[in-house]
């Protein structure tokens, strides 16, 4: 460290290295002492700027002028591309008429924006690369053990396969062992058929015998004759053997069916620096979901979840109430409904309004300050599903009162924005009916419909162009056609849907690739679904009328 700046030291001048420093050349950027002033000048005072060594730094050093060597240039001219001027350009027939701006006005302003340019560098871009780069060091440090879950998980499916197939071959030497005693009865039985005629043909030849040689009239007189009995033979018994007709292994199907790797996903989502933005930090998904609680709503036929907070959430079933409960499962409130049907689905605005639907009035509601009010009001068609967007929107699946047609309908309040009913092709983009469709929208305003009667999620961008379908995974331990109910998504934009049929959840990326289900929390009948704002999800049961 040179000892001449160093803070354990005072500041000594540069040229004798010994006195205290006491003035500051602007110019030459060199700390003095009072003699070496003037050694420092000696080759021309206008040369230099000597200034009080606590004021250093304090002079402006303008360009010199290419025109005119010895004068400096102190305006800039924006007539000809803010180039630089002294006075005597400004005064001269070239310049003018023009128009000149002080070069320490731009310089104040400049220095400004390199000081707000320094600071951003040093406390947001800078740590911000230092984030990336630390999270793709953390990727790489991890990459290994991900792999290795990745093979372990298909080890785990490949021993699954292998059990399996040993009880499907064992079962089928089990049918043929049964097959083998029920040949060896029919071949016993006929056996035992013929060796009774043999001896009765045995004992008829005896008999015969005897009488040849006997002299006797009357045992040849009464003799009767057996052999035309005797010719009728008996059919002549072939069972044939069982065959095993292996089928040909069809490799792609099996591959299919085991279930095949997801293709590796680079997300390039652009970087984005916005000023006093609080970072949200990202919940990864759990290896092993947990069952953090189970509230019992006392709701018969539960269907319906939405979070108003991160504390609380209303409820419906199949009864004409609405329920609202705390995380610990407390009852805050109860809204009873004026119709005695139970609501469609329920949803809260972005002013924690709560909404539902009643198809039997072709209406959407709004309860707003314990009162309810009329918020929507179809005719011919009747509301089922409903999702607040991000934006404020209200998105409503509905269907025609024939139920021969159905379709999203965007609202801004009670105006209608949007319609989404049919692919580019004219195809009526969802099933045709008065089934459920429950909807949600995700961070990418992709709007998501879990068709019921379809067995499909349908994902359409916020143009109301198909992106793409999903239609259930191949599972070994699923057996039953999927069938989505309710639906939702997180903040990686996730798209979760419950399967009713298989009770379980399926976890799909953003672009409709399988990712894992849901399957170890002893789920019954799960119906709908609903994510808070830290990623905690909620699960309606249907038979149980609990919300997990």
């Amino acid at each position: 460290m040179d000892p001449r700046s160093s803070a354990q030291d005072i500041h000594r001048c540069d040229l004798c290295d010994t006195a205290i420093v006491h003035s500051y050349c602007d110019i030459c950027y060199v700390n003095l002492c009072k003699p070496c002033v003037v050694d420092h000048i000696s080759d021309g005072y206008h040369k230099h700027v000597i200034v009080p060594f606590n004021e250093r730094r304090s002079t402006l050093i303008y360009p010199k002028c290419e025109m005119h060597p010895h004068k400096s240039c102190e305006f800039q001219c924006k007539d000809c591309n803010n180039s630089f001027v002294c006075s005597s350009c400004m005064a001269s027939e070239q310049h003018k008429g023009h128009n000149f701006v002080d070069v320490t006005e731009v310089y104040k302003t400049m220095k400004d924006d390199i000081k707000k340019d320094t600071k951003e560098l040093e406390n947001q871009i800078s740590p911000t690369y230092e984030e990336i780069a630390l999270d793709l060091e953390n990727q790489l440090a991890n990459l290994d053990g991900g792999y290795d879950k990745l093979t372990t998980t298909i080890s785990k499916q490949g021993e699954q396969w292998h059990r399996e197939i040993d009880i499907i071959v064992n079962k089928i030497k089990t049918d043929i062992s049964e097959i083998k005693v029920k040949h060896r009865d029919i071949l016993q039985k006929h056996l035992n058929e013929i060796k009774q005629i043999q001896s009765l043909i045995k004992q008829t030849f005896l008999a015969l015998r005897k009488i040849e040689k006997s002299t006797e009239v009357s045992s040849a007189i009464e003799y009767k004759s057996k052999m035309r009995e005797f010719s009728k033979l008996p059919p002549k018994v072939k069972v044939t053997l069982p065959k095993f007709i292996p089928k040909p292994i069809d490799r792609q199907k099996l591959y299919s069916l085991f279930g095949p790797i997801t293709p590796l996903s680079t997300a390039t989502d652009e970087n984005v620096l916005s000023l006093n933005q609080p970072n949200t930090p990202i919940r990864e998904l759990l290896d092993e979901p947990e069952l953090v609680a189970t509230i019992q709503t006392g709701q018969e036929k539960l269907r319906n979840v939405t979070c108003l907070n991160e504390d609380k959430m209303w409820t419906s079933g199949e009864t004409n109430n609405i329920k609202c409960f705390n995380i610990k499962g407390s009852l805050l409130q109860t809204i009873k409904l004026n119709s005695v049907n139970f609501p469609t689905d329920i949803a809260v605005d972005s002013n924690g309004y709560l909404l539902y639907s009643d198809w039997p009035t072709r209406t959407v509601y709004k309860v707003k300050n314990q009162r309810t009010e009329e918020l929507i009001r179809l005719q011919g068609w009747r509301p089922s599903q409903l999702c607040v967007t991000c934006t404020g929107d209200l998105l409503v699946t509905i269907y025609k009162d024939d139920k021969t047609q159905s379709k999203v309908v965007r609202y801004s309040g009670s105006t209608e924005k949007q319609t989404i009913q049919f692919d580019g092709e004219g195809k009526p983009l969802y099933s045709e009916n008065g089934y459920i469709k429950y909807i949600t929208e995700n961070r990418k305003h992709d709007i998501c419909v879990a068709d019921n009667m379809a067995n499909a999620i349908v994902v359409v961008n916020q143009d109301g162009k198909l992106r793409w379908r999903y239609t259930g995974h191949p599972s070994v331990t699923k057996n039953k056609p999927f069938n989505p109910r309710g639906i939702t998504t997180d903040s990686q934009s996730h798209i979760l849907t419950a399967d009713g049929n298989n009770h379980c959840i399926h976890i799909l990326d953003q672009n409709g690739q399988f990712l894992r289900y849901i399957d170890n929390c002893d789920l019954n009948k799960p119906f709908g679904l609903c994510v808070d704002n830290n990623d905690n999800l909620f699960v309606c049961e249907y038979i149980k009328g609990n919300s997990s």
